[in-house]
């Protein structure tokens, strides 16, 4: 009889929906093995996606069943908060909305599936600080795991994996079928204390990880693959975020690894909302047609305090790019990245200031970028086809560029061209082979330098300590 009693009391609360918090008691035991992990909160309930009907056969389509398990576990968010345990198996399932204090756990060998049923993706409203998609004009279909006006969001694993199906998606994009921009695997808006970690993304439609007007972030131990040629299929995008901290990474991507965004043209700066205090280390980096860190091209928000350091790149188009044009206002400054080992680049640096794409055409032709105090260091790179190629607006020139301690090899491919060209830019350099153009070969305006500046304060963010977690499933 009392289990009957608890079966209906479930059923109930499942009824009810909704991303609200309740506090009640819980009305279930789950089964299952011990579970420990690290994260930045622990959770004082647990439950399994199974307990909600899914089914992990690859084919039965679980949607209900994520967003059953985690409504009900929403009202537990203010009484410790709540697990939902993604057990071995391929679920496959459309999109769906986590809630506050809350961690989605994938076992080892669990596989999310994203569904290729296009018809049955929710669209929702194109970013404000965008005012339209970026493959199309108007809305863009929801992400497969997305969240907004959050606090404090875990989703992590076993080094399990989310798998975006994307070949579909990059067909309709090249045929020009698609009525809205591609869904992203990962979006979380407007919230804050956001982990990911420890997780495999493969085949996003297009961006993989796009945190958007958030902050407090720690993005660690992703393994991201997709195609080389695969549609802007970007690692990890942080927009309009503050406070991110990104590290221990592993991406092969058909676009930019780390793209650093803040809005498009007029709507980014109506926006105002920075990209700022980000920190990227210990990334490694394929992408043979992109960069491996990238700084726009809409940055319309700005971009600042930006802190690189032991980066690898292989087989990779650029290390650092820094994209913008006019119309796109805005900036990109303090820009501090040391410790870099690349082989096989088309270009180390790249600065471009003509790119030219625009949400329509009421962007503001005055509206020029500010690109200053941009700093590399300790850089090696072997078998290059040229060191930089650097170019600024006429009018508005990048500069503030500070080139220290760098050893750059030219390869067979790049041996006849000349190793920097530089137009519109100003800045200085020391001990760089080969020898920068002469814009980019002052002394400190005057002062010697003996390497370019990286900070060495902490950033909040680099404050958080992750906490030791384990639950016991009875």
């Amino acid at each position: 009889m009392m289990g009957m009693f608890k079966f209906i009391l479930i059923s109930i609360l499942v009824s009810i929906g909704g991303g609200e918090c309740r506090k009640e008691k819980e009305v279930q035991e789950y089964s299952s093995t011990d579970i420990a992990y690290n994260a930045i909160s622990c959770r004082a309930h647990s439950a399994f996606l199974t307990d909600f009907g899914a089914v992990g056969d690859g084919k039965t389509l679980n949607t209900k069943a994520f967003q059953d398990a985690i409504n009900h576990l929403s009202q537990f968010c203010e009484d410790g908060g709540a697990q939902l345990i993604v057990p071995p198996g391929k679920w496959l399932t459309g999109s769906f909305n986590l809630t506050s204090h809350f961690t989605l756990f994938l076992q080892k060998d669990a596989v999310i599936l994203a569904s290729q049923d296009i018809s049955s993706w929710p669209v929702i409203d194109p970013l404000p600080s965008y005012g339209r998609g970026r493959d199309t004009k108007g809305g863009r279909y929801i992400s497969l795991i997305f969240g907004t006006n959050l606090t404090d969001i875990v989703i992590t694993g076993e080094n399990a994996t989310i798998d975006g199906q994307g070949e579909l998606w990059w067909q309709q994009f090249h045929k020009g079928k698609l009525k809205y921009t591609r869904p992203y695997l990962i979006e979380l808006m407007y919230s804050n204390s956001i982990q990911i970690s420890n997780l495999t993304l493969v085949n996003s439609p297009t961006w993989n990880v796009h945190p958007v007007y958030s902050s407090d972030i720690i993005i660690q131990g992703l393994t991201i693959i997709a195609p080389i040629t695969s549609p802007n299929t970007d690692g990890i995008n942080p927009d309009s975020c503050s406070n991110t901290r990104i590290e221990d990474c592993y991406i092969i991507s058909g676009d930019d690894c780390i793209a650093v965004k803040s809005g498009w043209d007029e709507y980014g700066i109506a926006f105002g909302m920075p990209t700022e205090h980000l920190i990227i280390r210990r990334l490694t980096c394929i992408s043979p047609f992109s960069a491996t860190i990238a700084l726009g091209s809409e940055m319309s928000g700005g971009i600042r305090d930006v802190r690189a350091e032991d980066i690898t790149a292989i087989n990779t188009e650029s290390g650092v790019r820094i994209k913008t044009g006019v119309g796109r206002g805005g900036y990109v400054k303090d820009i501090y990245v040391r410790r870099m080992n690349l082989q096989t680049m088309k270009w180390v640096f790249w600065m471009t200031g003509n790119y030219g794409s625009h949400p329509d055409d009421k962007y503001d032709p005055n509206a020029l970028p500010e690109i200053r105090w941009i700093n590399y260091r300790d850089v090696v790179a072997d078998n290059v086809r040229m060191a930089g190629r650097m170019e600024g607006i006429q009018g508005d020139p990048f500069t503030g560029i500070c080139l220290s301690n760098m050893t750059i090899t030219v390869g067979i491919k790049g041996r006849k061209k000349m190793p920097w060209t530089c137009t519109d830019v100003k800045g200085i350099s020391t001990g760089v082979t080969p020898t920068p153009c002469d814009a980019l070969n002052g002394q400190a305006y005057g002062k010697d330098v003996s390497g370019c500046y990286f900070p060495e304060d902490k950033l909040p963010i680099d404050d958080v300590e992750l906490k030791q977690c384990s639950c016991r499933m009875n």
